[in-house]
């Protein structure tokens, strides 16, 4: 009697999952993107927002974020993931998820380099990952494009341009990964040389690489760390990196306190072979490091680490919170916020840091880690032509595409977003008329800082 083995419930096929996206372009149609909040309006409490955000940050360092916040349209904008969370959250989405970036803005774009040393261009930045709606990172996105334009002073046509070459490059890439072998899709990188490609070669795009290629520990160590009784320690540089601040004192005694715990368990975190290149390591010192707009109040330190009594390692220990995302989309299933951007950061990535990994600190949410500089180099925005801006775009575009192919479905992705140009003019719309939210947002928090209605310095020695 021969018995009849269970056959495995067949995955949706590709024509299935495409129709699926169609269908969610029936629900919420591509025009339905454009919506954008309007300024000023009843409900829209940016400010509060702004507040509840700081909860769970170093005190002291509130003021400082206020303060970069200030500096200009672009600079608010980076700093405000959770304003624009709760926008998006009000207004129609496609529906189709995926792996999002979640704080998808184009300075979050940049070179860094793979386990293999290939320099690989792709987004640098995770601490708002999360599963959503693959056009929550796409608005983001393009509403930087607009936002930078205005910046640098460049005709509107310049920032829609942009967003037309986004989307354009967004739609035409997320169709190929459809179409690839699925492992093919899976290891694809958008390399230095294929960002080349894209465009025309110029010097200041040779330098930029030229630089990440530059920036190794190794290189970094010779400006960063000083020789102190015999070892290697690292070199205060304030505002930027320094051992002891007024504002920091009880944050880096309560971190050095648990370290051992932190390495114990940042060390499981990773593979197995990965813990063997870590126990060649020991530990020299223990800084402060003051990360970027967005994140500035969160507990960020840097450890030095060296091999064979000379070769340097820098590791970054930045504090996680929840995502901006989760009181929108639902609590992450990751059992804490370092390892909810670690899976983020591994499953939407090309090439992840070997030693990107996560663990927690008594009294804090919870951190991941990752190498300082390991061939990272990013493009300085004012030194952008409106031409270098719309190829900016276009490779941002390749770059978010395959993200999301990698974390999400291409194929109900492509089948939301058709052939037609809908969705570009829909992203347009949007990505315009959000610029003009966040410009009215900024305003409101310059106006409320003169009236003393919100505190905020506007140079960040004050606070460090």
């Amino acid at each position: 009697m021969t018995t009849r083995r269970p056959r495995p419930t067949p995955l949706p096929s590709p024509a299935e999952r495409q129709a699926f996206g169609r269908g969610q372009r029936k629900r919420f149609e591509r025009e339905q993107l454009a919506q954008a909040p309007v300024p000023n309006a009843a409900g829209r409490d940016p400010l509060g927002w702004l507040k509840a955000s700081n909860r769970g940050r170093v005190p002291e360092l509130v003021a400082v974020r206020h303060g970069r916040m200030l500096a200009n349209p672009l600079a608010f904008y980076r700093g405000a993931a959770s304003l624009m969370a709760n926008d998006l959250a009000s207004l129609p989405h496609s529906g189709v998820m995926t792996q999002l970036c979640g704080d998808a803005h184009l300075a979050n774009f940049g070179f860094f380099a793979s386990p293999e040393r290939a320099l690989v261009f792709d987004i640098n930045d995770f601490d708002e990952t999360l599963q959503g709606p693959f056009d929550w990172d796409l608005r983001r996105l393009a509403t930087s494009f607009v936002v930078a334009a205005r910046e640098l002073g460049f005709k509107p046509r310049v920032g829609r341009d942009a967003v037309d070459r986004l989307a354009d490059a967004y739609r035409e890439r997320m169709r190929r990964f459809a179409r690839m072998d699925t492992l093919e899709a899976w290891y694809l990188r958008l390399t230095s040389q294929t960002l080349l490609k894209l465009g025309a070669e110029d010097e200041a795009e040779l330098a930029v690489i030229k630089k990440a290629r530059r920036s190794t520990a190794r290189v970094f160590a010779q400006e960063a760390t000083e020789v102190v009784d015999g070892r290697l320690m690292i070199r205060d540089q304030p505002p930027f990196v320094y051992h002891d601040a007024a504002a920091t004192q009880r944050e880096i005694r309560r971190f050095r306190a648990g370290l051992p715990a932190f390495l114990a368990q940042y060390r499981a975190s990773l593979p197995p072979e990965r813990q063997r290149l870590f126990d060649r390591y020991e530990l020299h010192d223990v800084a402060v490091l003051t990360p970027g707009v967005g994140s500035v109040g969160r507990r960020c330190f840097l450890l030095l680490l060296v091999a064979d009594q000379r070769h340097p390692l820098f590791l970054q220990c930045k504090e996680a919170g929840a995502s901006v995302l989760e009181a929108h989309l639902g609590a992450s299933s990751a059992g804490s916020p370092g390892q909810r951007v670690v899976e983020g950061q591994r499953l939407a990535q090309a090439a992840s840091d070997v030693f990107l990994g996560w663990a927690d600190v008594p009294g804090a949410s919870g951190f991941y880690v990752r190498q300082l500089r390991d061939m990272k180099a990013a493009y300085k925005l004012e030194d952008f032509t409106p031409a270098d801006l719309v190829e900016f775009a276009e490779a941002c575009g390749y770059g978010l595409a395959r993200a999301h192919a990698k974390g999400g479905d291409a194929w109900a992705i492509t089948g939301y977003l058709g052939r037609s140009k809908r969705f570009n003019t829909a992203l347009a719309g949007f990505a315009e008329a959000y610029a003009d939210v966040n410009l009215a947002d900024w305003q409101q928090l310059a106006a409320a800082v003169t009236a003393g209605r919100f505190a905020a310095f506007v140079t960040e020695d004050k606070a460090a």
